[in-house]
């Protein structure tokens, strides 16, 4: 079978590695093909992920052919058929492994800029690429996992030769690969979307770090998310919903996406139960929606580590912007600001004038009747605020760029009164 592209393949392994949820468990890409898919696998095991970073070391003559590869504070592993059949002696090996850690040091510092890596120490590490050859990076990343202090390591990919358990040898504990095959060419011919992956892509996707599923006990109930908390965030954004809309939405999860790769954590979960959700009543139901968020807080406050002082701000939108503003108004809430995104700030009613954090309301030009109730709700804030009018937007900002624009706004408010990323 071939695979649409890199994320497919992702979500196809990481049924095979289903078993592996709630086992403490560290996930690694090989940068870069291999991170796509390894984000696949972090967020359905709701683990953390990192980069592997691994150089293949070179034929001199030919530096396609690997005669082995080195990973970061990881043994050399060499390939003797290779290094033997081309004559390769010890100070040739020695002098391109030397070049070779040079540009590792440079991509690590790369990709993760001053982001420690995440500990491996006493856990089960997956290593992660899109497919196997030869095998030499895939083996020099599992034993520089070793080399950490894992407990377990499991190599798993999409696509490898019908004889990679031999290439892989005691490299890893545990071998994962949905399709071994006999006639095998080339990781790429299995994909149908081979392109390369970018640099930008790979910190993209380790900021956004892996997504992982949660369940928040919120009274009698408890609450379905989504939470994603990048290496080195200071703040996390809770996401209000609007009415009829939940964790899935689009719209939102294109901000919280962008959110994530600026270095903040992002929670989306839905406020009603479905059954609840059934009841229009409880759609409006501010006071019951709030409650709720305040629950989400207190959740993600404790539930941060290793996010020492994590700070939380929402981001609501139409009626969830209401109760947004409702819970941040709480003296004790510990919420540091506050976006409405086409938001009912209205809905807050008395409540609106006791809110404290920065607040940021950010409407459409052509949502007329929000826009009023918007302009009328910036008389009764008196907090620190600022209302945003995006020209020729409607109320779900549908219009080429409107989002966009939404997007860099909360990023900006949030990046401002969350503090930056690593910040403290």
């Amino acid at each position: 079978m071939r695979f649409a592209d890199r994320r497919e393949a992702g979500r196809r392994l990481a049924g095979e590695l289903a078993a592996l949820r709630g086992r403490n468990v560290v996930v690694l890409g090989l940068p870069r093909g291999g991170v796509p898919v390894a984000a696949e696998v972090a967020t359905a095991l709701g683990a953390p992920l990192d980069v592997a970073v691994v150089r293949k070391l070179g034929l001199p003559a030919q530096p396609e052919l690997a005669m082995g590869a080195v990973a970061e504070d990881g043994p050399r592993v060499v390939n003797e058929q290779v290094v033997g059949g081309a004559h390769i002696d010890e100070r040739t090996l020695d002098e391109v492994e030397a070049a070779e850690r040079r540009e590792l040091d440079r991509r690590a510092h790369a990709y993760r800029g001053d982001r420690p890596r995440i500990s491996v120490a006493d856990r089960t590490v997956v290593v992660v690429d899109d497919g196997l050859a030869t095998g030499a990076t895939a083996r020099a990343a599992c034993h520089a996992a070793r080399e950490r202090g894992a407990a377990r390591v499991v190599l798993a990919v999409p696509v490898a030769p019908a004889d990679w358990a031999r290439r892989i040898g005691d490299a890893a504990d545990e071998l994962v690969c949905p399709q071994a095959v006999d006639d095998f060419l080339s990781v790429g011919q299995f994909y149908a979307d081979f392109a390369q992956t970018t640099d930008e892509e790979v910190v993209a996707l380790l900021r956004r770090g892996g997504a992982r599923a949660v369940e928040i006990p919120a009274g009698e109930v408890t609450l379905p998310g989504e939470l994603t908390l990048p290496a080195g965030a200071s703040g996390v954004v809770v996401f209000a919903h609007g009415s009829g809309s939940g964790r899935h939405s689009p719209r939102n999860v294109f901000v919280a996406e962008a959110l994530a790769q600026a270095g903040l954590g992002t929670l989306l979960l839905d406020l009603l139960t479905e059954e609840e959700s059934a009841d229009r009543a409880n759609v409006f139901d501010i006071g019951l929606l709030a409650e709720r968020l305040a629950h989400a807080t207190d959740w993600v406050r404790a539930h941060g580590a290793p996010h020492d002082g994590l700070r939380v701000g929402y981001f609501g939108a139409s009626t969830g912007a209401g109760a947004a503003l409702w819970a941040a108004a709480d003296p004790a809430s510990p919420v540091g600001a506050v976006v409405s995104r086409g938001g009912r700030p209205d809905l807050a009613d008395r409540r609106l004038s006791e809110v404290r954090c920065p607040t940021l309301l950010v409407v459409g030009g052509n949502d007329e009747r929000v826009l009023e109730l918007n302009r009328a709700a910036e008389q009764s804030l008196s907090c620190p605020h600022r209302l945003e009018v995006v020209p020729g937007a409607t109320h779900l900002f549908p219009e080429p760029g409107a989002l966009s624009e939404v997007t860099a706004l909360a990023r900006d408010w949030f990046l401002t009164h969350l503090g930056p990323p690593g910040g403290t």
